[in-house]
């Protein structure tokens, strides 16, 4: 393992595990953040389209966490990609940290949305994958990651159905399964969306490479969802 006072673009995966002793706070949400870890790696190392120096360039990919009542995880991937400072994860969840409980887009660079209410991400990503092809920007990707649970949000069936019928190609949704669903659909989830016109993939959370090819097996002219598999 490097030293985490290393430049952040010489951190990497096997880093992960020592910047999250960084963040402290009782309510940093182990489970949930530990089952999102893979996804944000794969995704800022080997999918997305930003870096600290893009953040705010109209033609980036843009991240949109709906999963963000434990963001323990994504602070410690941004923080390896240079995002926010490294020392910053010592604060977590201090008055004066701008790393709260959930993430606040006003306050950290790269974060998009403030989430943590959970069924609003993968309605707002519509809304931004819709916004994008108004405006003629057919480059960006919008990627949701969202959780197995929050898809009994109402809102998602609405944002699910919506996005099939405008086939927003540029929009891909993550589900991290982690069978907590109180209503689950075992072995079903990826049926919520190839029912309303998405394409659809699955791969172990766990298995990189097998992750990153399920995030690029879309189709033009559908979103599409990826069931990103966790303890399975």
């Amino acid at each position: 393992m490097t030293s985490l006072s290393t430049a952040p673009e010489r951190l990497g995966y096997d880093d992960l595990p020592a910047l999250l002793t960084l963040l402290r706070s009782d309510a940093k949400h182990d489970p949930s953040a530990a089952s999102t870890l893979d996804v944000h790696w794969v995704l800022y190392d080997r999918v997305l389209n930003v870096t600290p120096a893009t953040a705010a360039d109209p033609e980036r990919d843009r991240l949109l966490l709906s999963k963000g009542h434990g963001p323990a995880s994504y602070y410690a991937v941004l923080a390896a990609k240079g995002f926010i400072p490294v020392e910053t994860l010592a604060g977590f969840a201090a008055f004066d940290s701008p790393l709260g409980h959930h993430p606040d887009a006003a306050l950290i660079a790269g974060v998009e949305i403030a989430s943590g209410s959970l069924g609003h991400g993968l309605p707002i990503a519509v809304g931004r994958a819709l916004a994008l092809r108004v405006q003629g920007r057919t480059a960006p990707r919008v990627v949701c990651v969202l959780g197995d649970g929050e898809l009994a949000e109402g809102s998602n069936h609405e944002a699910i159905a919506l996005a099939g019928r405008l086939g927003l190609d540029r929009l891909t949704a993550i589900v991290v399964d982690n069978f907590s669903a109180t209503y689950g659909w075992p072995d079903g989830i990826a049926e919520r969306f190839t029912g309303e016109g998405w394409t659809s993939a699955s791969a172990h959370a766990r298995d990189h490479g097998a992750l990153e090819q399920a995030i690029a097996a879309g189709e033009p002219g559908r979103p599409h969802a990826v069931i990103a598999l966790v303890g399975a």
